[in-house]
């Protein structure tokens, strides 16, 4: 039976050919779909999934974290007071305006953070290192903006809000959602560059002692002070994702894209096998008068089925590779997890045998005779 459904497809290399098109297009436009999606929701979040942190500690009823508002640092010496804190360093997020050599403002977060810990610094780094960060002015900013920032290599000057900025590192693969880019800096220089009081932070980050239960810890924080919010980084990753994917009409956008490339590519798998399938209805009719069971008849279609979906998985998942790793140079991430690949096969795997399922029942009322007639 298998060597019959492999023989049946090299039968006609031409309508092979066809089918393993469909079947690519298909899985390509859906992998680009999801991992827009999915590259959407992790850059949304990102600098707050590696910050490596337990606990954050927000101004009160802050959405995300774009949207942090100063309180008094004071809080800092509450949070180390505390038993059970192992690490609480103050931490900043904020726009500011960056002067490119033409003159041209673009916008910046400038990200303030204490180098001499590195809690909530850079990550990827692929020039200079955190420890560069300790000098005046110093900044790290991602390879990805070069060219919107004006920038061409380590130890070049700008102004960032009026002030000197040197480029002492970059990092690779850090994207801000808002397109604005990350400029990595001392908590200290950030309070410079982003016109922050000297008594003031924006966020509080945290790490639990260990041994130590986190949610207790956070109880505990909670119950003294005041008029912030203390949340776990899972929680406020997760309300930043929801923010920016359910609050305003990008995200509602990207998942919209992201159903519909599903939607397309379904339809075009089940078109292709079924079409596929119909080609060969004569053959099928062939089989039946020579007194083959329909079970034999439904494993040989079947059977191509799996193999149109195999071959035509891994042509497409060559084709997204290069398709994510071109992305990488731009300003939306496609990221293709492992998860999602797996899941992405099972899902041709079952597209292509539920459309043959579909042509089967056509199969299963074929008359014999039909192969006599002219």
């Amino acid at each position: 039976m298998p060597p019959l459904a492999r023989r049946n497809l090299m039968h006609d290399k031409v309508r092979l050919a066809v089918t393993l098109t469909g079947i690519v297009f298909a899985v390509v436009l859906i992998v680009v779909e999801l991992g827009l999606f999915v590259g959407f929701t992790v850059t949304t979040s990102s600098i707050i999934d590696n910050s490596k942190v337990d606990l954050w500690i927000v101004s009160h009823d802050t959405p995300y974290i774009e949207q942090g508002a100063p309180f008094s640092e004071r809080k800092l010496y509450q949070v180390l007071a505390t038993p059970g804190v192992a690490v609480a360093e103050k931490y900043s997020v904020r726009f500011t305006q960056w002067q490119t050599p033409s003159g041209a403002q673009e916008s910046t977060q400038v990200v303030g953070f204490n180098p001499y810990t590195g809690v909530g610094g850079p990550w990827n780094l692929v020039e200079g290192n955190v420890e560069n960060l300790k000098t005046p002015d110093a900044i790290i900013l991602d390879e990805l903006y070069k060219k919107k920032l004006g920038v061409t290599k380590v130890g070049e000057t700008f102004e960032l809000n009026g002030r000197r900025a040197r480029v002492v590192g970059f990092t690779r693969g850090i994207r801000a959602f808002t397109t604005t880019p990350y400029v990595f800096t001392s908590f200290k220089n950030a309070q410079a560059f982003s016109n922050l009081q000297q008594d003031q932070t924006m966020f509080i980050l945290v790490k639990a002692a260990p041994g130590v239960s986190v949610p207790e810890l956070q109880h505990e924080l909670q119950s003294r002070l005041r008029d912030v919010d203390v949340l776990t980084t899972a929680k406020f990753s997760s309300m930043t994702r929801i923010y920016w994917m359910f609050t305003t009409g990008a995200g509602v956008a990207v998942l919209i894209a992201a159903l519909l490339g599903l939607v397309v590519g379904v339809v075009v798998v089940a078109q292709t096998i079924y079409a596929t399938t119909m080609d060969h209805i004569r053959e099928y009719g062939t089989l039946k008068a020579m007194g083959a069971p329909n079970g034999f008849v439904y494993r040989v279609i079947i059977t191509q089925a799996g193999i149109s979906a195999v071959a035509g998985y891994f042509l497409a998942m060559i084709v997204s590779v290069f398709i994510v790793r071109a992305s990488e140079r731009g300003g939306a991430a496609i990221l293709l997890p492992w998860q999602m690949a797996v899941g992405i096969f099972f899902l041709t795997l079952l597209m292509c045998i539920s459309a043959a399922v579909v042509s089967i029942n056509k199969v299963t009322s074929l008359d014999p005779a039909m192969v006599f007639r002219g």
